[in-house]
């Protein structure tokens, strides 16, 4: 295995993590999207959205494809509202839409992770599927993250999801290393391992609970290089000393 000289981290449920338990949040978040809208009942268009976003999921996933903001609300989820409204209004439509699921935090030991490794010289980037151009680039320049971070690579960018591995190419890319040199951190068996695997990169580190692992099934497809339960443990891995 060559020596590893960039890490990769997948965001939902690794590095950033969903609380649900803040209603008052969610509830602000589903008042505003109706505003941008221009709808008067809240729930009526957050459940109309919420059937809509169904095809749009089916589809991303067949697909491994990913819409930008503009594309996911005017072909997707509002196609009846004029475009130059969709165009002035989805980047924060799409932003409430992911807030009313809940508020995002780093991981537990996230921080301490991600500085360990650039300390130690590693190059870092982010390879995540998610919707939402301008989510991601905001939140590591407001929690003064973005210094550490060399390639962000989001699917609602590029509109290529994982576990296509043109995305993980892309990152390597960005980082200027070849794929062999590069690890990626992730919790996904099925969409982040295999996709990395299938890219060649060089050392996968699973980020998992043990009460998870149990009902997960590894195959020569998915198989993890490593398996970590404390997010802090990663900085004790081998390759990464």
């Amino acid at each position: 295995m060559k020596k590893i000289k960039g890490v990769f981290f997948d965001l939902g449920g690794t590095l950033r993590i969903l609380h649900k338990d803040v209603p008052e949040y969610r509830a602000a978040a589903r008042r505003r999207m109706a505003e941008l809208a221009g709808a008067e009942d809240v729930d009526a268009f957050i459940d109309m959205v919420e059937e809509r976003y169904q095809p749009y999921r089916d589809w991303a996933l067949s697909e491994n494809r990913e819409s930008g903001d503009f594309e996911l609300w005017a072909r997707w989820l509002l196609p009846e509202m004029d475009r130059e409204r969709t165009a002035a209004v989805c980047h924060e439509l799409t932003y409430q839409y992911r807030q009313i699921k809940g508020r995002r935090h780093v991981v537990p030991g996230g921080l301490q992770v991600i500085r360990g490794l650039y300390e130690r010289g590693c190059r870092l980037g982010i390879i995540s599927n998610l919707i939402g151009e301008n989510e991601i680039p905001d939140w590591l320049r407001e929690d003064g993250l973005a210094q550490y971070f060399d390639a962000v690579v989001l699917s609602s960018v590029c509109h290529i999801r994982k576990p296509d591995p043109k995305i993980y190419q892309m990152g390597c890319e960005e980082l200027g290393l070849e794929p062999g040199e590069c690890a990626s951190v992730a919790d996904n068996l099925d969409r982040d391992i295999t996709g990395a695997r299938a890219a060649g990169i060089g050392a996968n580190i699973l980020f998992i609970s043990p009460e998870k692992l149990a009902k997960k099934t590894i195959t020569d497809e998915n198989r993890p290089d490593y398996i970590v339960h404390q997010f802090p443990e990663i900085l004790d891995l081998p390759i990464l000393q």
